[in-house]
């Protein structure tokens, strides 16, 4: 989804056009050629990032062994067989990604793995290590049989940096923590994609993330969202919505899931002059009567009045 969220950004915001203005209509009308340059950017924005915008390595599949196996080594017959391409200019990456898109995205080709590869090669293990920290020494973990991604990884995806925590900067530790715990690990700086996050589980034990402003207000209107651990993507067709606080008192944002169960646009109107759930919010047990997805918009435009305008309210 992270992938799919700077896939919208590039085509509203990025991709040249012959209006200004800009519709949901016109994401509509993308045809593949422009959905797979469309797909190859956000790939290259990612690695470009991880790379400090310096450099970026794509990791690709062979057919034959690209490294000899030794004792400590268990094969895995995927590891061993990829072929790593370092790119110095930013514009031959994206040439690169073009023209092997078809090896991120076609049945069995292992596209998402490649991608991770791709982002720890580009950030390199020796930047890992800095940016993580001791309360986390993973990117993934795994979860009844299914390896989940950690907010280490989710901040690869967004800043480049595999910071752990969603605050602004670094937390240092008081003078009598062990020496041997480092700084917490926060964001540095603004993203062009969005970080909001929401959990009712969190809500209910006191241990809710709060999201730095760094991750609220992104260079595009265009959030990654963790409702309740699943991820999705709200995004608006206003650039202005993050330079002018008058275009905040009344907006819509648009919102994709990725699953087939959505079959129409989601269009959620923000009113953050009105105080009707501010007034219904005295009641103790609020938090419980809206949806997740409310509360999770909410974290960014506090108190706001959110219409579903006929959309069934879900998450």
């Amino acid at each position: 989804m992270a992938v799919q969220a700077r896939i919208i950004k590039n085509l509203l915001f990025i991709r040249p056009s012959g209006s200004d203005t800009r519709t949901l209509h016109s994401l509509r009308e993308v045809g593949r050629k422009d959905q797979e340059r469309a797909l190859a950017a956000a790939l290259t924005d990612s690695l470009w990032l991880a790379g400090q915008e310096v450099s970026a390595t794509v990791t690709l599949v062979t057919k034959d062994y690209c490294i000899t196996p030794h004792l400590d080594y268990k094969l895995d017959n995927f590891t061993e067989k990829l072929q790593l391409f370092r790119f110095e200019q930013k514009e031959d990456l994206m040439i690169f990604i073009v023209e092997h898109i078809h090896c991120f995205t076609e049945d069995s080709s292992h596209g998402v793995i490649l991608f991770l590869y791709s982002l720890i090669c580009s950030r390199t293990i020796e930047r890992l290590q800095e940016d993580l920290d001791s309360s986390s020494a993973h990117l993934l973990n795994l979860n009844l049989g299914n390896f989940v991604c950690r907010q280490a990884l989710i901040n690869l995806l967004l800043t480049g940096r595999a910071r752990p925590h969603v605050f602004n900067g670094t937390l240092y530790r008081d003078k009598d923590d062990s020496p041997l715990d480092r700084p917490l690990q926060g964001v540095l700086n603004r993203s062009d994609i969005g970080y909001l996050h929401w959990s009712r589980e969190e809500m209910e034990h006191s241990t809710l993330l709060q999201v730095g402003s760094r991750l609220k207000t992104p260079l595009f209107p265009v959030w990654l969202v963790s409702v309740n651990g699943s991820c999705s993507v709200l995004f608006s067709l206003k650039l202005s919505l993050l330079s002018d606080w008058r275009m905040e008192h009344l907006f819509n944002l648009y919102y994709y899931n990725g699953q087939s169960s959505q079959t129409h646009t989601c269009t959620l109107t923000i009113d953050t002059h009105s105080h009707h759930w501010e007034a219904m919010s005295s009641d103790t047990d609020a938090e419980r009567k809206f949806p997740s997805l409310e509360m999770t918009i909410r974290t960014k435009w506090a108190g706001a009045a959110i219409n579903w305008n006929g959309t069934a309210p879900f998450y």
